[in-house]
């Protein structure tokens, strides 16, 4: 071991970003490894050297050692930071770096292989004395094995795999006629994801929580405990929100938790940052869980309540440097809540989204931190995991977290792709985690697992994003024109200007008219109803609107005919499809005509081969119980021809291709 002169930071997004800067504090050069789906990506950018390494597939790029070895020759750097994911647990990989006489910021090879087998672990804690769930650990892998001892063991049991995790090769069984066929899928499942069809058999802790103790150990026989974290709220085994410290928790038992922890790092002669996860049941008793052989997601909530860099401590212990920390000299002050903000559609059972990242926002403040790895313009690809960003709060006390937590999210802007930003407030204001009263089924009980929905904008909701629309399409046109004075727009030899929009919203359309008078004022008329809107405060992106008295936050962001928006903390996505259906800008050049909304193909006009005019009616689909023109935006031919009437059409699926005459 020596001084670390040049770091490698073997992974992307915001823990890349996190490791380079405290590298950057600390005097050490970064290099930057990234595929070419990541090419433009803020890890890239900012660090002082990039070498790509693949395609976009991790199987091609980020999961492959040689790689990043080669990586490393080519820069001279001398240490590898393996960040979490990835290669980050990964024994052999550890082993290559050191052979290749680099410094591997992490635990040894030996300890990674020790603990990444749930079974080899378990077993080494049970003899280190540790509490462990009662349950079947053995190499007999054999069917009616297993079965024999799940029966001992007692239903209800989780069969886990005993390589790898995430939730994946994990079943719960409530009952002995189950246990063949959660055997069965559970190794097929462990078998294609981690190589390894070994299981495991625990007895189920029933509603546990999930409490995780962060330990640090040197190469001097120096380990100790930073305390602990909650991770008890868990959509499908991923956590979701993290804090620290635990709400529920006593001295006595931090005092439990730790020390257990502690000799859980001891046993395997550990070094560096590693994390023992506990099941923590309702009488107080806790069990192990797992080992986390790297640093975790959530240690930003455990830096925020000590004071400490984690990563810098990282470093410093892959120096071969003593922690310099006693145990009795670690404090504990305050809360810190993180949230994972996912590109995921809550909506659709939480299914990972993909697209264009339009503008990304969120509130600089005393008590906020926000780890991203993301910036508008940046495409998010399939291949990586949905989560983009973390965002941290500390306060005083956990409620000052929490209130500010809420805040930060309802100000913190992401367009482009869908995210779990809404839920994340919902989680955050149920009663049951304002109470800290919650287990690992918390979501499962106050949300369900297939999916959530935010209720329908209110009136006053949509004549903001009448308005705000408005003002856009208003700025657009004024910008291509020459030499208008200010006081002519929105002129018109009326009485008022009327903008109709229709404005299709979380699977409801609505119609939305605007006029605009001449003292900068509007009357919206939303449905039947009709409502004043006085602009206040628009500055770029964000306004305060006062609709019928009461003043309206706004964040908005216009990509074609979509207007993304934040209003009064709501995320929001409106189609124009009155601009949709004349043909407006959909971020196309027109060779591709999309479907503008879900719903059925009533009638088609054109036919493969045939000529046709910007303009030229193409088909007709009929959405909420209206129907909608689909224009030509090119002159062209139609080469193909991908839909039939009657047909059914999802929301930008591709219906003709048009041969531009430019071609």
């Amino acid at each position: 071991m020596g001084r670390i002169r040049k770091l490698l930071v073997a992974n992307r997004g915001e823990i890349a970003c996190r490791v380079m800067r405290t590298a950057r504090d600390q005097g050490i050069a970064t290099v930057a490894v990234y595929s070419s789906a990541d090419a433009h990506a803020p890890h890239v950018k900012m660090a002082d050297e990039a070498v790509l390494i693949g395609p976009g597939p991790v199987g091609q790029s980020y999961l492959v050692p040689e790689k990043i070895l080669a990586a490393a020759a080519e820069t001279n750097a001398d240490a590898v930071h393996p960040g979490y994911g990835f290669l980050s647990e990964n024994a052999a990989f550890s082993a290559q770096v050191e052979a290749a006489g680099l410094i591997f910021v992490g635990p040894t090879a030996e300890a990674i292989d020790l603990m990444g087998n749930k079974a080899a672990a378990k077993r080494r804690m049970i003899d280190a004395g540790v509490p462990c769930v009662p349950g079947y650990e053995g190499e007999n892998q054999e069917d009616d094995t297993l079965i024999g001892e799940g029966e001992k063991i007692g239903f209800p049991i989780m069969v886990k795999a005993a390589a790898g995790g995430g939730g994946r090769g994990m079943r719960l069984v409530d009952a002995a006629d189950g246990l063949p066929a959660a055997i069965s899928t559970a190794r097929s499942e462990a078998q294609n994801a981690f190589g390894s069809g070994e299981l495991i058999l625990e007895k189920a802790i029933v509603k546990p929580r999930h409490v995780e103790v962060q330990v640090f150990a040197d190469t001097h026989g120096n380990v100790i405990h930073l305390g602990e974290r909650d991770c008890s709220v868990q959509r499908r085994h991923q956590k979701v929100i993290e804090e620290a410290p635990c709400p529920i928790m006593t001295p006595e038992l931090r005092d439990a938790m730790g020390s257990a922890a502690v000799e859980a790092a001891k046993s395997i002669n550990y070094r560096g940052a590693g994390t023992v996860e506990f099941l923590l049941d309702s009488s107080g008793e806790f069990y192990f869980l797992e080992m986390n052989t790297r640093l975790q997601v959530e240690h930003p909530v455990t830096e925020e309540i000590t004071g400490l860099d984690l990563v810098a401590m990282q470093l410093h212990v892959a120096e071969g440097g003593e922690l310099g920390l006693a145990q009795e000299e670690v404090f504990l002050d305050g809360s810190a809540i993180e949230v994972r903000l996912y590109a995921e559609d809550p909506a659709n059972k939480f299914l990972p989204c993909t697209g264009l990242i339009n503008f990304f926002e969120a509130p600089v403040r005393p008590g906020v931190r926000i780890d991203a790895g993301i910036t508008a313009g940046q495409e998010i690809s399939p291949f990586y995991d949905p989560m983009i960003a973390k965002i941290i709060t500390y306060g005083e006390t956990r409620e000052v977290a929490r209130k500010l937590m809420v805040d930060v999210l309802r100000e913190t802007a992401l367009f482009g792709v869908r995210t779990n930003r809404d839920f994340l407030i919902a989680c955050l204001e149920n009663d049951q985690f304002s109470d800290g009263e919650f287990s690992t089924a918390f979501i499962a009980e106050e949300f369900g697992e297939d999916g959530f929905s935010d209720a329908l904008p209110s009136a006053a909701e949509l004549a903001v994003l009448g308005v705000r629309h408005y003002l856009l399409d208003r700025d657009k046109a004024s910008a291509k024109s020459l030499n208008m004075p200010e006081e002519l727009l929105g002129f018109t030899s009326n009485e008022h200007l009327h903008s109709p929009y229709l404005l299709a919203c979380q699977d409801a359309t609505y119609r939305v008219v605007v006029r605009a008078h001449k003292d900068g004022s509007f009357m919206v008329d939303v449905d039947d109803a009709t409502l004043s809107v006085v602009p206040r405060n628009i500055e770029g992106a964000r306004a305060v609107l006062t609709v019928d008295g009461q003043a309206i936050a706004s964040t908005v962001h216009l990509a074609g005919d979509t207007l993304h928006a934040l209003v009064a903390g709501r995320g929001m996505t409106c189609v124009n499809l009155l601009a949709k259906a004349r043909g407006g800008e959909d971020g196309s050049d027109g060779r591709r005509v999309l479907a503008p909304m879900h719903g059925r193909v009533v009638d088609i006009f054109v036919q493969s081969g045939d000529d046709v005019q910007k303009g030229d009616r193409l088909a007709i689909i009929e959405a909420m119980k209206m129907q909608h023109d689909i224009l030509a935006e090119i002159d062209g031919s139609v080469d193909d021809l991908l839909i039939a009437v009657d047909q059914q059409v999802g929301a930008d699926d591709l219906m003709i291709t048009i041969s531009s005459e430019d071609e």
